[in-house]
């Protein structure tokens, strides 16, 4: 029997619908998702009238495709950056370096204040990681932030929030007087150590955002130089912050220490609050994606080929940080006593100073990966040897080499993320990379402190124990604490050595070097840097 004949414009009404049917047409940005199965027709047979429509049954969709990885696109933001830009980076990273300076002044003089106090070991292994931990904890909060509000506005609520807490603290410190909070057997140690790590915690959400604004306001062409001044600064900030640190807690106590970082605090903020820092509303403020973006962090380090290794990387130096940030403090003061020990460390930093100023001059070389596996297997050398004989000068030495090789490869993991993830997704992915990292040393940290305390001390200190270990490290009262650093080196050595062995380092590297510049760059790197 034949079927009536339907006049095309009906055809829709009848035809049966499918999800294939009720779905757009593909257009250009689509193409890419129709199967090879399905040739598109071409104009001839588009322009044939539609014949009379068979009832056919819907036809089922062909199934996803998987999308094959690309290399990533060149970080960037929406716009370059302003004439002016490295100019502006510079009054940030300046600001950022007094507000660094002054948290860790703070709690440096913590550290400092309680082993000078009580002479345990513990009390600083714990409250060292503990600020460790609670970075890593936060780290992917604060990223999260950083990508969803503007750089500057993340910046002042930083600092007034660490203004609050500090002062809370310090009140707390006052109120409850110094002889009963130095008493571990009473709490108040511990809930004055608490607040002031919420302070120096919240402090690191300026970390972050000084991170991104390298890419909001730096060329991309000069991001390894201004990384290396990150680094400059940091040695800076070590040498400033051990000097007054050991200074003040020795000759004026915890009290005028307290105060006088927070007349500091306030003076960043007046800084602060009239910069300005040119920079759209991020994209990520307008979207629903949770305060601590876990996933979106995820997916945006899955995105690269090989940059979640570069996360396991960064690691590698960690894990001897946090070995040495049990024992250091102890060891030197033993040494030099606390006044000596803070200016002896602040000879140390110096070596930070040196080595982010010859990153900035110098650069990280044509592919940082590799610059950071060496600075990492160089690194756990010099402290694995800066305890081998009791000797001051041979432990600053070795503290000295140590800080100079950090600014290279933390240089070299910031470089590496700001070319590869886009602009509006770097918050996030620092914050995920620092949750990683920080999350190591003080595992390592509160695995060493009672090791070191109860056992490895303790029995290197015995007659039997000297004997033993003489050949090796030498005669002295300390040769527990050169047996922890020994071991922790050389496991850094071995695992940076090892880490350029395996496929994901080889693939890393290829992503950095097939990123591409970003359109325009090579005309914006001769008027930027005519301008600055």
């Amino acid at each position: 029997m034949n079927e009536p004949q339907i006049p095309p414009d009906r055809v829709a009404e009848v035809t049966p619908t499918s999800p294939a049917s009720t779905s757009a047409p593909p257009t250009a940005s689509s193409a890419d998702s129709i199967p090879a199965s399905d040739p598109i027709p071409d104009s001839a047979s588009a322009a044939t009238p539609p014949a009379t429509p068979t009832m056919a049954p819907p036809r089922t969709p062909p199934p996803a495709r998987t999308p094959i990885p690309v290399s990533a696109a060149p970080a960037a933001p929406a716009s370059a950056p302003p004439r002016a830009g490295f100019r502006t980076f510079l009054h940030v990273l300046a600001n950022t370096a007094v507000a660094n300076v002054t948290t860790s002044f703070l709690w440096f003089g913590l550290t400092f204040w309680i082993y000078a106090e009580t002479r345990n070991v513990i009390a600083t292994g714990v409250i060292g990681a503990a600020y460790l931990l609670f970075i890593s904890l936060f780290s992917m909060f604060f990223g999260t932030v950083v990508d969803r509000f503007r750089k500057k506005t993340v910046m002042v609520s930083a600092t007034l929030a660490a203004l609050a807490v500090f002062g809370l603290d310090a009140g707390f410190f006052f109120a409850v007087g110094a002889e009963r909070i130095v008493d571990l057997r009473l709490p108040w140690f511990w809930v004055f150590a608490v607040v002031m790590l919420a302070g120096s915690v919240v402090e690191q959400l300026r970390t972050i955002a000084l991170a991104t604004t390298v890419t909001l306001l730096v060329p991309e062409d000069r991001h390894a130089n201004a990384n290396g001044l990150v680094g400059s600064v940091q040695g800076v900030t070590m040498v400033v912050t051990s000097v007054f640190s050991g200074l003040s807690v020795g000759f004026l106590g915890m009290g005028w220490t307290l105060l006088i970082g927070l007349a500091a605090i306030a003076l960043t903020l007046l800084h602060l609050a009239p910069l300005p820092i040119p920079e759209a509303r991020p994209a990520a403020a307008t979207s629903s994606s949770a305060w601590v973006d876990l996933r979106g962090g995820w997916l945006a380090v899955r995105a690269v080929r090989g940059l979640f290794a570069l996360v396991l990387f960064t690691t590698v130096n960690n894990l001897f940080s946090g070995v040495a940030g049990a024992v250091m403090d102890p060891y030197g003061i033993d040494r030099f006593g606390v006044q000596g020990w803070g200016i002896w460390f602040a000879v140390a930093s110096t070596g930070f100073i040196g080595g982010g100023a010859l990153v900035a001059a110098v650069g990280l070389g044509k592919n940082p990966v590799r610059t950071m596996l060496l600075a990492a297997g160089a690194l756990g050398a010099a402290g694995a040897l800066s305890t081998f004989r009791e000797w001051g000068w041979l432990y600053v030495l070795g503290l000295w080499l140590f800080m100079a090789l950090v600014p290279a490869a933390e240089a070299a993991e910031q470089t590496v993320i700001q070319r590869l993830v886009p602009y509006e997704k770097q918050g996030r992915v620092f914050g995920f990379a620092m949750t990683f990292e920080m999350a190591v040393a003080p595992v390592m940290s509160l695995l060493t402190a009672p090791l070191a305390q109860w056992w490895i001390i303790p029995a290197l200190r015995t007659d039997a124990g000297r004997r033993q270990w003489q050949w090796l490290l030498g005669a002295g009262d300390d040769r527990g604490i050169a047996l922890i650093l020994l071991v922790a080196g050389l496991g850094c050595v071995l695992l940076a050595l090892g880490s350029m062995l395996t496929p994901q380092y080889r693939a890393l590297s290829a992503s950095f070097r097939a990123a591409p510049d970003p359109p325009g760059q090579t005309a914006r790197r001769r008027s930027v840097g005519a301008a600055d």
